[in-house]
Formats: structure tokens, C-alpha cells, sequence
């Protein structure tokens, strides 16, 4: 199917709470069957995963968005600091690296995404819309829901019901707990990988090993690699590139590129500095995941201090994440009000998934009312993106729009 795309940008303030603190340029993409255009279709707001990534940039109308396509009008939205909206890149940071830029930074949380949905659901006229909230953009969904329901008419979730009470501490414990199960699991299959990954820790311990970028391959970027596992195809794809990892007695460029281009955050360095302060209740997060990290072969979705020591793209954040892990954050969810919600939430809840417990997001389908699960280990987290229109349909199913 094709697809009628038009851009959209809006000037929003940094904090909505106080805009004497400056503006910032929020971009976003509508998409629409070109027959259709004139139509007057409800609208649905999709919320990306992340934190800290940008929208689709769709070739065409198919997959998910070609099943939205057919009944709504679809509005891809750059979350702020991503994409282009005013970004925040090694390249473009609007302050200096510390205090100032993590204060800054403060202002790029659920919270704040939901208020700049509002403003440009505000100003595009609409009455109500509906929001589909992949991974991350679940948790946005929730803090959507405890601010301003009265502005939408159904929420869809894919892989993305956040613990309402659950602090970072809860949520690494659990999900290391999922590393470690999958890791058995992959291990299962492929039982010669756990030889071969050994063997390369061991020589990047010892070797002053160089990726492409100049950064250097050590132990730990190499684990990070097992993020991948959590998707449903990054178990086979790891598997194939330790097996051809070597060449001739020494690391191959293929492979050495491959592990840059999985480890780099070069597109996405917010997905590391606003990593952990998504899973906090208030209390500062003080670098979470490396305290509670257990020792294991590969990792998962966690972020470390030293990735802002080691990792090009994200050294001119480090003292800013720092300043991050120790801040006190104000409460992204209103259980209360979630409590007596009656906006109609359909969501998928992967029962395997690594990066978002299924135990929390039970818990939380539990206590937020008119939610309608679907719970599946047909699919993993990237569900959405590579099931077709499986998912998306099966999600929509759940419920009907108010």
C-alpha cells in the first residue's frame, strides 16, 4: 500500500510548566492512505519505543501501519531529542556536559512527551485520539492515561505495561533474572556459542582490540550484545556472528564493524542517558543496573557507567549521567486515578520478553481498569514490527474505542 505523508513541526515549550525556560521544536509525521486523505478518520498517535528513539520512517503502508492505515489517520511522532526534534546528540547538545545539561534533560521523561501529545493534539485540532505505545511508548501510554484520559479514546500497548510501583532496583533484579533464562536457552541450542564467547572475552582481556571507530572492544561492550536476545530473530543472528567472528587467527572487519554499528548509540545516545531514570519512582536511581549486575556471559537491556568512559558517542554525556542517576524524579503514574480509568486499554504482554517483565505487567494490567490483555510467547518484544499485522490486529480485537 502506498502512503500519503505530510510533516508536521510545532514549537513547544522545553517545560511546560514554566515556559520562561525556553522553547524547543517538536516534529512529527502524518501518514495517510493517499486515498483517504479527504476523509475525516479518527486519529491515532503512534509512541515509540526507547527512550530516546525517533519515529518510523515508513517506505511504504504496510506491516502495522498498513492495518492503521485503513481506518485512521496516523501521526509518527519524534519524541523530543530525537529525530528532528531539537535533538540532543553528541553533536548537538544545547549545554555543556554536567549539571546544566542533565537539568536540561529533566525535562525529556514521559511527562514531558505526553504534554507536548497534548499541545499537538491541540493544535491540529483534534477532540480525542488514540495512542499505540510500542515498548516504551507503553510506559508513556500509562503517564498519558494518569495526566490527560479525557483527551483519548482507546490506548493499544505492545510489549510496554511498566510496573506502576516497581523501582529500578525491582525491575533490573527481575530482568537479569530473564538475561540469565534466555542465555540458558540460547545456549540450549547452540551449545559451542558458550565456548566460542568465552574464547573471545578471554582474548579481549588481554588484546587492546579496535573497533572502526577507534573506540576499543573490551569484555563488557562485547556482552552487551546479548540485547539482541531479547528480540525474535537476535538469537540466530548472534549465533552466526560469533561463528564467523574470526579470520585467518584475528578478528574479521565484518565482524568487528557489526559489533560497533550493535553498540554505538551513535543514532540513539538518549537511549542511554534516559535509560534508568524511565524506571524510576522518585528516589534516585544511582546507577541501578551496574550495582545489582550479576555475573553473566552476555547482558541485557542495561546501561553501565562505563559506556560513557568507552563508547564515542556517549563520552560528551558522562558527567551528565552521572548527574542523572542521582536526581530525584517526580512520579510519572497516578495509580489512584489509573485505578478508575475509563479509557479502553488493549495490550499485548510478551510472556518471554527480556526487557519488560511479564510479572509487572500483569500486576499492572490488574490494577489499571478497563485494560484487556493478550498474554503470548508466540512473539517477542519486536513483535509488532515483524509480525506482519498479527499483533496490531489481535491488539485492536481486544477492545472498542469509547
Amino acid at each position: 500500500m502506498t502512503v500519503s505523508l505530510t510533516d508536521h513541526v510545532f514549537t513547544v515549550p522545553l517545560d511546560h510548566a514554566d515556559p520562561s525556560k525556553g522553547l524547543i521544536e517538536v516534529f512529527a509525521r502524518e501518514a495517510v492512505d493517499p486515498r483517504r486523505a479527504g476523509d475525516d478518520l479518527p486519529w491515532l498517535v503512534f509512541l515509540q519505543g526507547g527512550p530516546g528513539g525517533k519515529a518510523p520512517r515508513p517506505l511504504a503502508g504496510d506491516g502495522w501501519l498498513g492495518h492503521l492505515l485503513r481506518t485512521h489517520r496516523v501521526l509518527l511522532l519524534d519524541q523530543r531529542g530525537t529525530g528532528r526534534s531539537s535533538p540532543v546528540t553528541a553533536k548537538s547538545l544545547p549545554h555543556p556536559d554536567g549539571p546544566e545539561l542533565a537539568a536540561y534533560l529533566s525535562h525529556f521523561r514521559a511527562d514531558a512527551i505526553v504534554d507536548d501529545a497534548e499541545h499537538i493534539r491541540r493544535a491540529l485540532g483534534v477532540d480525542r485520539w488514540s495512542t499505540l505505545g510500542q515498548s516504551y511508548g507503553g510506559f508513556v501510554t500509562l503517564t498519558y492515561l494518569s495526566k490527560a484520559p479525557d483527551s483519548l479514546s482507546a490506548c493499544y500497548v505492545t510489549g510496554g505495561l511498566p510496573g506502576l510501583h516497581a523501582d529500578a532496583d525491582e525491575v533490573y533484579r527481575r530482568t537479569y533474572r530473564r538475561v540469565a533464562g534466555k542465555l540458558d536457552g540460547y545456549f540450549a541450542r547452540h551449545p559451542d556459542d558458550r565456548a566460542r564467547l568465552d574464547g573471545l572475552l578471554a582474548f579481549l582481556d588481554r588484546t587492546d582490540v579496535r573497533l572502526p571507530d577507534g573506540d576499543r572492544l573490551t569484555p563488557h561492550r562485547l556482552k552487551f550484545l546479548g540485547m539482541e536476545l531479547g528480540t525474535g530473530s537476535g538469537a540466530e543472528s548472534l549465533h552466526w556472528l560469533l561463528t564467523e567472528a574470526w579470520v585467518g587467527g584475528e578478528l574479521s572487519d565484518e565482524f568487528l564493524y557489526q559489533v560497533m554499528a550493535d553498540t554505538s548509540f551513535a543514532g540513539s545516545p538518549l537511549y542511554a542517558v534516559m535509560h534508568e531514570s524511565i524506571y524510576s519512582q522518585g528516589a534516585p536511581t544511582n546507577w541501578s543496573a551496574h550495582r545489582l549486575a550479576p555475573d553473566l556471559p552476555l547482558t541485557g537491556e542495561m546501561i553501565y557507567p562505563w559506556m560513557f568512559d568507552e563508547i564515542r558517542a556517549l563520552r560528551p554525556f558522562r558527567e551528565t549521567a552521572h548527574c542523572l542517576a542521582q536526581m530525584t524524579w517526580s512520579p510519572l503514574y497516578d495509580p489512584e486515578r489509573l485505578a478508575s480509568n475509563e479509557v479502553p486499554v488493549g495490550a499485548v504482554v510478551y510472556y518471554d520478553d527480556m526487557y519488560v517483565d511479564e510479572g509487572l505487567s500483569a500486576q499492572t494490567a490488574r490494577e489499571v481498569a478497563n485494560v484487556t490483555t493478550w498474554v503470548t510467547n508466540e512473539w517477542e518484544h519486536d513483535g509488532l514490527r515483524v509480525s506482519g499485522d498479527t499483533v496490531i490486529r489481535k491488539v485492536m480485537g481486544l477492545i472498542q474505542p469509547r
